[in-house]
């Protein structure tokens, strides 16, 4: 599969769309005693984020108020979570998440990897901007304090946007390039780590599409097995979801909602995490990945994994087509 797929949202504009209207009828949802969330789940989840920061600037605008404080107000538990994930800025959102996989005890390396290894560069550069506008420290810093050796080094080099523009494509290096991996892993005994977070960061998702195909008809193994036979944890974790998205995004996404839901419990904070990002990007491709692969819709899997207004929101925001 290509990196070349089309990518579908599930959540466009609204047409005929009124900032003011929208202002006024979430005021009238929250107003008074009990808060009609249905009307919240109506209005919020079929809106842009665009258009949603404009109904936050109508609703001070006209009616004095702050609409994320009233929603923080209104609201409680993981449907709090997924509406105020959609009124924040989708970099600003990203931001958060990242904040939070590096605040307090411990660091959840599996969220670093989910939000930084599918980014392009110009992705990178937003999030690392408001990164530092948010939390007045830059990203990198944060994120070398909280890991080490070649993972730190990996998502370090990401990071300062270290990898080429897409588009940027050299066949002939590529096959170069594929000969290094070679002999950096199955082509000598131990591994040579660097060679290959250097190249898995540094070239654009477009070249590393050929430095693949190329190291496939170098070697007879996909890069897929000689990563697994070559490396581990959590710098393996990484370089493999930068080979996914590299070849497909939304099946590395369809992957991630899968694992979240499967087994005992859900990871609520992935399933938000991904519907709430991906809905305005290729929550649909996702959608039809999801469904090729597990032979269940995503819509239905959430169904049976969530409850009330938090699994309404959501349904919403995938859309039942």
């Amino acid at each position: 599969m290509s990196w070349y797929y089309t990518p579908h949202p599930t959540v466009v504009p609204a047409e005929d769309f009124d900032a003011s209207a929208d202002a006024n009828a979430l005021r009238k949802a929250m107003k008074g005693f009990g808060t009609d969330e249905q009307a919240i789940i109506d209005i919020l989840c079929a809106r842009s984020n665009g258009q949603r920061q404009e109904i936050a600037e109508a609703f001070k605008r006209e009616l004095g108020r702050d609409l994320i404080d009233d929603l923080k107000s209104e609201l409680g538990g993981k449907f709090e979570d997924v509406i105020l994930g959609l009124m924040l800025r989708p970099e600003a959102y990203l931001c958060k998440q990242l904040h939070k996989a590096m605040d307090g005890i411990g660091t959840d390396e599996k969220s670093l990897i989910e939000i930084i290894c599918p980014q392009t560069n110009d992705q990178i550069r937003a999030i690392v901007d408001c990164y530092e506008e948010m939390y007045s420290r830059p990203l990198a810093e944060h994120l070398c304090s909280e890991t080490s050796g070649s993972f730190r080094r990996l998502l370090t080099m990401i990071i300062v946007g270290s990898r080429d523009p897409q588009g940027t494509v050299d066949p002939e290096l590529a096959v170069e390039q594929a000969k290094q991996l070679y002999d950096a892993g199955e082509g000598k005994l131990g591994t040579d780590e660097e060679v290959f977070y250097k190249i898995l960061a540094h070239a654009s998702f477009d070249q590393l599409e050929i430095v693949f195909e190329e190291y496939k008809s170098l070697s007879g193994r996909t890069i897929e097995q000689a990563l697994k036979a070559e490396l581990s944890g959590e710098l393996y974790d990484a370089l493999s979801a930068i080979v996914e998205c590299v070849q497909m995004a939304p099946h590395f996404f369809a992957k991630r909602l899968h694992k979240a839901m499967d087994g005992v419990g859900t990871d609520d904070a992935t399933l938000i995490r991904i519907i709430v990002s991906r809905s305005e990007i290729d929550l649909q491709n996702i959608k039809d990945e999801f469904e090729q692969m597990y032979n269940k819709t995503l819509v239905s899997a959430v169904r049976s994994e969530t409850s009330g207004d938090y699994k309404r929101a959501l349904c919403a925001l995938i859309g039942n087509a």
